[in-house]
């Protein structure tokens, strides 16, 4: 039966800084790190989405948690194909391109090999004392609703990997059609022979990036990230993440997930239940809940180290 990490997709959101979940004695980045570690084993980073992280910042991590604590890391924008601002990229980067880091986002193709390289290398020695602690989980790979089924692009994941060679990549799509009736078995297929974990997910239906919430395993890993329902905000232009992202889940709607969490324990080692509605406290209250109502169902969720 697999060990079960529940926890959330941010321990420094302003809104959950503002919602009480902190005492006021928390009030660094030190201090509220170490109180988020004594009430979950796992959180998900995704600074390093806008940025790539710092081996310094990663050392302090690893020092503010205890020893099973995990990390688990989303990868930096431009490697999932998003747009990137060049402000991004790391400043040896921006030199080498010049005139070019000045004429608005970047894109993965925008960059030539040696460059790509140097990021790739970057974001991969920030991640050392994380992976040398044992505190590295998985490297979250996410990838836009632009990013459709085909060939190239499933040799693109494999080169997200080929990348990494030593860490866990896990792969969540927004684009349903991954998934569809006509692309399911291939993909899954897909990822089980690659070793590659896909992310369950739960998000507002209807979208051109909503995914049909299922749960899967499709290696000894299972990731599972729930974003809410809320469909007013989900694809409304000029909010924050923040706000896309405010839902506090009922307690049905949390049963409705532990079930499914229930049916890929059997199949996996390992499991992480992921929490992004960081609005406030909704995260953090339903992580809480979610934990405990896998344990009344005799699950094995790992305890956070008071």
């Amino acid at each position: 039966m697999a060990r079960i990490l529940v926890g959330t997709c941010s321990w420094t959101d302003p809104t959950l800084l503002a919602s009480g979940f902190y005492p006021r004695e928390a009030n660094t980045a030190e201090k509220r790190l170490i109180y988020y570690a004594r009430h979950f084993p796992i959180v998900e980073v995704d600074s390093t989405y806008y940025g790539l992280p710092s081996e310094r910042n990663a050392g302090l991590w690893v020092n503010r948690t205890p020893a099973d604590f995990t990390f688990n890391i989303k990868a930096l924008s431009l490697f999932t194909q998003h747009p990137t601002p060049p402000s991004a990229l790391p400043k040896p980067v921006r030199e080498a391109l010049g005139p070019r880091a000045g004429k608005g986002n970047l894109y993965y193709r925008d960059l030539p090999g040696e460059l790509l390289d140097l990021v790739w290398s970057m974001f991969e020695s920030a991640l050392l004392p994380l992976d040398s602690a044992g505190k590295l989980g998985a490297i979250l790979f996410q990838f836009p609703h632009w990013f459709f089924p085909g060939r190239d692009n499933l040799e693109y994941i494999l080169t997200c990997q080929e990348r990494l060679p030593q860490h866990r990549i896990v792969v969540e799509f927004r684009n349903g059609t991954w998934v569809d009736e006509r692309h399911r078995d291939q993909t899954l297929r897909f990822l089980k022979e690659n070793n590659l974990p896909y992310v369950s997910v739960d998000t507002p239906q209807g979208f051109r990036s909503s995914v049909p919430s299922f749960a899967e395993a499709t290696a000894d890993l299972a990731v599972v990230r729930l974003h809410g329902r809320n469909r007013e905000t989900w694809e409304k232009k000029g909010i924050t993440a923040t706000e896309r992202f405010s839902y506090l889940y009922a307690k049905e709607e949390l049963e409705e997930w532990a079930a499914k969490v229930q049916g890929l324990a059997p199949q996996v080692k390992t499991m992480h239940v992921l929490f992004n509605n960081c609005y406030g406290d909704y995260a953090v209250r339903n992580a809480k809940d979610m934990a405990g109502l896998l344990r009344s169902l005799g699950l094995e969720v790992q305890e956070p180290v008071e």
